[in-house]
């Protein structure tokens, strides 16, 4: 059966979840504030393609609010405080405001494992504490809050946690690598990574939950976390470069977590198939 999605925020995450979309016959709308973006989008296909920021209301009436999935894949604005206030919270507003007039099946919010605050290399899942978050994973909390509101125009709702997003043309840590910059931070620091194809594939079976786990949250992430300093090394044996130093210069109290996957394995039966750095990397360094 065919379906429709409208893709909010649609950015790098969101170029890869328009192609699943695309291939499962699913009629395809998006909203970037990029223009190249967009131009990328209306060559593979997809329907409607509005070029706007989605905390602003400007593209409400442009899009109708009626549609099978909608999913709030943005990116922030900025690294700083603002760029996390305009992007997550004042758009996950946006976006309630916008299905006051609409109905959509389904509702879901692409978060951050950065709302998990543990340190010392604690294992986290989604019934972790995220008391004592920084200020900008409490701004993920709102949006995460504003999404799963209950409402007469949603159907059911999900979030997501993705751990950090890499792939085709997001490489930034082989960048460093092979320049052999001075790495900020702590080599010890655990690291969880998620490949961006795996990234969209979990959202597609989130889509594909059944009715028992509306309201869901879950963790996304390859499962197999790894120090900085383990990929650093493993990354410049692969290059054959000399390691990258490390500052080591992590403040006290540096989140430092090991993020379980236990629920969306069980729940969605989602597995990743890049489920190691190594995996992962493997192909963007062939």
């Amino acid at each position: 059966m065919s379906r429709s999605i409208a893709i909010l925020g649609c950015g790098y995450l969101g170029r890869f979840l328009a192609e699943r979309s695309l291939a499962k016959g699913w009629t395809v709308s998006a909203l970037t504030r990029n223009p190249r973006t967009a131009e990328a989008l209306r060559a593979n296909g997809v329907r409607k393609v509005v070029e706007d920021r989605l905390e602003g209301a400007g593209w409400h009436a442009r899009l109708d609010p009626g549609f099978d999935y909608v999913v709030n894949c943005v990116g922030a604005a900025s690294r700083d405080l603002g760029g996390y206030r305009q992007s997550y919270a004042e758009g996950q507003e946006s976006i309630r405001k916008w299905l006051t007039e609409g109905k959509v099946g389904t509702l879901l919010f692409t978060s951050s494992i950065s709302v998990y605050p543990q340190t010392g290399g604690q294992v986290v899942d989604e019934s972790c504490s995220t008391e004592g978050v920084s200020e900008r994973g409490a701004l993920l909390l709102q949006a995460e809050r504003t999404c799963l509101s209950p409402s007469p125009a949603i159907g059911r709702s999900f979030v997501l946690r993705l751990a950090g997003l890499y792939g085709p043309g997001r490489h930034l840590l082989v960048d460093k690598v092979k320049r052999g910059e001075a790495l900020t931070g702590n080599s010890g620091r655990n690291l969880n990574l998620v490949r961006i194809e795996d990234a969209a594939g979990a959202v597609i079976a989130c889509l594909g939950a059944d009715a028992s786990k509306a309201g869901g949250i879950y963790n996304v992430s390859d499962g197999k976390p790894a120090s900085r300093g383990a990929i650093v090394s493993w990354l410049a044996g692969k290059l054959g470069v000399k390691e990258s130093p490390f500052l080591e210069n992590d403040p006290p109290g540096a989140p430092d977590r090991r993020v379980s996957i236990d629920a969306i394995r069980r729940d969605l039966k989602w597995e990743p198939e890049y489920n190691s750095f190594e995996k992962g990397y493997e192909s963007i360094l062939a």
